[in-house]
C-alpha cells in the first residue's frame, strides 16, 4: 500500500514536468524600414497572448544593419536550400514562409506550423544550427542624431514623410517638362471669347494632368508595395537615386537654360498642332476631351523627364508601415503640391488675362536643388535606410 501511496505521490510531482509543454522557436528575420516585417512583428506579439500559443519563442534577427544576423540568414538559406533574398522570411519547425501579405493569410500559415510542432509532427530543424552558430538575436542599431551635408548641420529626427513628401513635389513641380504645354495652351486659350470656355479648358487639363501623375505614383507605389522589403530593391533605388542626382546635376550645370530634352522639336510643333485643334473645335464638350487626352498623353511621355523623384518618393513611402488609405493621401498630397505652379500660373493668366511663365532660371534652380536632394537619398538609401522611416 506504502509503495502505492508513495508511486501516486511521484507521479503527482512530476506530472506538470510531464505536461509542459516544450517551446517552440518561431525563427524570425526582418529588416528595419520593412513594413511587411513590422505587420509579421505586430501579429507574433499579438500571438503570444494567445493562451493557444503562449510557449513560442520568437527569435527575431534584424539583418539589414547586422552583419552577422545577414551571415547567418545567407548561411540558414543555404541550409535550407532557400531563396532569401528578401524579407521577412520565417522558420517554424521544418515549414519556411516568404514574406507576409495578412493576419488572415500568412498568420494562419504561422499559426498552422506552430501547432504542427507543438502536436509533434514536425521538428525544430534550425535549433542547433543556431546555437551552433551563436549569433544573437536583433541588435540595437546606433543612428546618429545629426547628418552633416554641404557644411550643414540636418536633424534627422526633424525629418517628416509629411515634410519630404511637400519638398520633392515642390521640386518636381517645376520641371520644365510639366509646364510647356500649359504655357502653349494658356497663350491659346486667351484669344478665345467666351471666359467660360478658356476656364473650362485650362481646369481640364490640369485635372487630367494631376489625374495621369496620381496614376503613375499609383503604379510605382504598387511596385513597391507588391514586391516588398528586398535588398537588393533598396541598393538599387539607391544607385538610381544616386546616378539620377549625378546626371541631373551635371546637365543642370552644363545647361543654363534648363529645358525639357524628352520632345523633340517635332514632337512639340505636332502638340502645338493639336492644341490649335482642340482650341478651334466648336463643341466645347469635344474641346475638353480633345484636352483632356491631350494631357494625358503629353504627361504620360513626359514623365520620362521626371521619373528620378516619383520612384525615389514612392520607395521611400513603401518602407513605412501605413494603412492602404494613408499611402493614397500621400500621394493626393504629392500631386497637390506638385501641381500648385501650375494652377497659380493659369489662375494669374485668367485673372489677368496676360500669359505668364517661370523663368528658366527658376528651373534650373529647382532641378539643381533636386539634384542634390537625390544625391542624399541615394547615399541614405545605400548607407543608413532606417534613417528614411
Amino acid at each position: 500500500m506504502r509503495k502505492l501511496f508513495f508511486l501516486f505521490l511521484l507521479a503527482l510531482l512530476l506530472m506538470p514536468l510531464i505536461s509542459a509543454e516544450k517551446p517552440v522557436n518561431v525563427y524570425f528575420f526582418k529588416s528595419n524600414g520593412c513594413p511587411h516585417c513590422a505587420k509579421e512583428k505586430s501579429f507574433l506579439d499579438n500571438l503570444k497572448a494567445d493562451p493557444s500559443f503562449s510557449n513560442i519563442v520568437v527569435n527575431e534577427y534584424e539583418v539589414g544593419s547586422n552583419l552577422k544576423n545577414a551571415q547567418l540568414f545567407s548561411k540558414v538559406g543555404k541550409l535550407l536550400n532557400a531563396n532569401v533574398a528578401g524579407v521577412p522570411f520565417t522558420v517554424i519547425g521544418s515549414t519556411q514562409i516568404v514574406g507576409y501579405s495578412n493576419d488572415s493569410s500568412t498568420g494562419e500559415l504561422i499559426k498552422s506550423a506552430i501547432k504542427r510542432v507543438q502536436n509533434g509532427d514536425e521538428r525544430d530543424i534550425l535549433a542547433e544550427f543556431i546555437s551552433g552558430n551563436s549569433v544573437s538575436s536583433t541588435t540595437p542599431v546606433s543612428i546618429p542624431e545629426k547628418l552633416t551635408f554641404l557644411g550643414k548641420s540636418l536633424n534627422i529626427k526633424s525629418l517628416s514623410l509629411p515634410g519630404l513628401t511637400m519638398v520633392l513635389a515642390l521640386l518636381d513641380g517645376f520641371n520644365p517638362c510639366a509646364m510647356w504645354v500649359l504655357f502653349f495652351l494658356i497663350s491659346m486659350i486667351l484669344g478665345l471669347e467666351s471666359r467660360k470656355k478658356m476656364w473650362l479648358i485650362g481646369s481640364t487639363f490640369i485635372a487630367a494632368s494631376g489625374l495621369v501623375y496620381f496614376l503613375i505614383l499609383s503604379a510605382w507605389l504598387n511596385v513597391f508595395l507588391l514586391i516588398g522589403y528586398v535588398k537588393w530593391v533598396q541598393l538599387g533605388l539607391g544607385f538610381f537615386a544616386l546616378t539620377g542626382g549625378v546626371y541631373t546635376l551635371y546637365k543642370t550645370v552644363k545647361d543654363s537654360k534648363g529645358g525639357c530634352e524628352v520632345t523633340s522639336s517635332q514632337d512639340r510643333k505636332n502638340i502645338f498642332e493639336k492644341i490649335k485643334n482642340i482650341i478651334r473645335e466648336e463643341s466645347l464638350l469635344v474641346s475638353l476631351g480633345g484636352v483632356a487626352l491631350l494631357a494625358f498623353g503629353v504627361n504620360i511621355v513626359e514623365a520620362l523627364c521626371s521619373a528620378g523623384l516619383p520612384a525615389i518618393f514612392t520607395g521611400v513611402l513603401s518602407m513605412h508601415n501605413l494603412p492602404t488609405l494613408t499611402y493614397y493621401l500621400y500621394l493626393v498630397l504629392y500631386v497637390f503640391i506638385f501641381m500648385l505652379d501650375d494652377l497659380a500660373v493659369f489662375f494669374v493668366a485668367m485673372l489677368t488675362l496676360r500669359s505668364i511663365g517661370i523663368e528658366s532660371k527658376y528651373s534650373r534652380y529647382s532641378r539643381l536643388i533636386g539634384s542634390l536632394i537625390m544625391l542624399v537619398l541615394g547615399i541614405l538609401l545605400l548607407v543608413k535606410p532606417e534613417l528614411l522611416r
